[in-house]
């Protein structure tokens, strides 16, 4: 039904998925505060999950840009 674009390079699809990441964090973040525990802590630690799946893809990243600079002279 629903396919990424074949000709999308990886740092491309690495920013989408950290952007999507993000945003879905900040939604999470919001409903939180307005619901009562303990459905908050679920949220809230959903969104923790989130947040961690955010640090790996810029950290990926970080190591493509690093990977892809010119070597120093």
């Amino acid at each position: 039904m629903f396919q990424v674009a074949p000709e999308q390079d990886s740092e491309s699809l690495l920013v989408h998925a950290c952007e999507s990441l993000a945003q879905t964090s900040l939604m999470t973040s919001d409903i939180a505060a307005y619901i009562d525990l303990p459905q908050r802590r679920t949220i809230l630690a959903i969104q923790q999950i989130i947040m961690l799946a955010e640090l790996a893809v810029n950290r990926v990243l970080d190591n493509h840009e690093i990977s892809q600079s010119p070597p120093h002279s």
